[in-house]
């Protein structure tokens, strides 16, 4: 008799990685994957507790599959993830609902914990350790033109406000070439975009003596036939090396596009946060980015209300901002973590004056960001084409090269040719312009 599995990935896209890596032993075991809970003999939620907003959505998953998991007799709940790392002990005793748990070092052995299933919550889950490489299994939907390869795990780094490392351990990177075998893999099963991910992007092969890792991983991808776009995300600004900049630049199907987060532009704050890098030198490594690499596309994120940020700091952010006119920001309020050095300083910044500082940021950071789109009218770009609109059925959409899965926004096209498919590459000519969006029309 087939079994069947229902999984629901939150959070990030590494924890999309670790999503499709389960489905991948249970699908290499005989299981099947079904899209409905309902349908399901095993309900898997793959959770995030980054900051709170994360620990309630995934508390709403877990309670709405075990509704579903009460009306459906012998069916399992497993909680998986950074949730189930941080916190099964509590989520053991107020849902006994769940079956078991599954930590972020332990998804390896889902089919062991399947297989004899008992209620691990209430041990305390050992340091994650793991890290796949090419030759586990992974679960990738049908048709799947854009991913993303996860090259390390864990992170090194101590920023006084994050909870990473304890939730996902020391950094471990695999070799380059592991990451290329894997990338190979992945454009045989159609895929011709990769976004790179990991905690921490710039300190990759760090941990195993091989500091220019990503530099030589990126001429790598370079040279592998059918890989049409190659993403960095989450790569931060200490160790972001000359040749890794002469990487991006050089490689042609490196996109000129980098997720670089840097959190504040106060010195004083950048050292309350302990992020390893000054505004000076941000400013400055800004600017021979964009000298080096032609038409550069930078995304960052900020965060506003850490402990101790005063008035005159977030002018300084604000000031920042409003210089450095980058494509995109992602702005959040500091969220109290238990367990991390921030929570335990004085000076807490109240919510409404968080909340309020965060919205003016993305108010300006959305008026920066629509008057560069306008910029782009009358211009001819390479799009991803990924199908029909979520908007309507009579527009495709599709994405530039500075416009990143699922984060940033979308090319809508017009009057587009019959014979254009998912996943295919179409030169666009833009002829519209909104805040977070652009139309056109393909031109070839």
């Amino acid at each position: 008799m087939t079994r069947t599995v229902h999984l629901t990935s939150l959070g990030c896209p590494k924890n999309r990685v670790d999503s499709e890596l389960m489905l991948g032993q249970l699908q290499r075991d005989g299981w099947e994957i079904v899209a409905e809970p309902e349908l399901a003999d095993v309900m898997i939620v793959n959770t995030c507790a980054f900051i709170d907003e994360s620990k309630a959505e995934s508390v709403d998953a877990i309670l709405e599959l075990a509704d579903i998991k009460l009306a459906r007799p012998g069916a399992k709940l497993v909680v998986a993830g950074c949730l189930a790392q941080r916190h099964a002990d509590d989520l053991a005793k107020e849902m006994p609902e769940v079956d078991a748990f599954v930590g972020t070092g332990e998804y390896q052995e889902l089919l062991q914990r399947l297989a004899s299933v008992t209620r691990t919550g209430t041990t305390k889950r050992p340091r994650p350790a793991y890290i796949a490489d090419h030759l586990e299994p992974r679960w990738t939907a049908p048709a799947s033109f854009s991913t993303y390869l996860k090259i390390a795990e864990g992170c090194d780094q101590a920023c006084a406000f994050c909870i990473i490392p304890k939730l996902r351990g020391v950094q471990r990177s695999r070799t380059v070439a592991d990451c290329v075998a894997e990338a190979r893999q992945l454009v045989e099963r159609g895929v011709g975009e990769i976004n790179l991910v990991a905690q921490d992007l710039t300190h990759y092969g760090a941990d195993i003596g091989d500091p220019d890792a990503l530099a030589k991983l990126l001429r790598e991808l370079g040279r592998v036939d059918g890989l049409h776009w190659v993403r960095l995300l989450y790569a931060y600004p200490h160790n972001f090396t000359d040749d890794l900049i002469a990487a991006i630049a050089e490689t042609d199907n490196c996109v000129k596009y980098v997720d670089m987060p840097i959190q504040h532009a106060s010195d004083r704050v950048l050292a309350a946060m302990k992020r390893r890098v000054k505004r000076a030198e941000m400013e400055a490594l800004l600017a021979k980015m964009r000298r080096e690499i032609p038409e550069l596309t930078l995304r960052t994120t900020l965060l506003v209300g850490h402990p101790g940020e005063g008035e005159e700091d977030y002018r300084q952010l604000l000031q920042f901002v409003s210089e450095q006119r980058f494509h995109r920001v992602g702005c959040f309020a500091y969220s109290r973590e238990e367990g991390t050095l921030s929570a335990t300083l004085g000076n807490q910044v109240p919510t409404a004056v968080k909340n309020a500082r965060r919205d003016e940021v993305m108010a300006m950071q959305q008026q920066i960001s629509s008057e560069i789109l306008h910029g782009y009218i009358g211009r001819e770009f390479e799009v991803l084409v990924e199908g029909l609109s979520d908007e309507t059925d009579l527009l495709l959409q599709g994405r530039l090269q500075g416009q990143a899965p699922e984060i940033d926004g979308v090319v809508y096209i017009n009057d587009a040719p019959r014979d254009i498919g998912r996943g295919q590459f179409r030169r666009v000519l833009v002829t519209e312009a909104g805040e977070h969006d652009v139309v056109g029309h393909v031109v070839a």
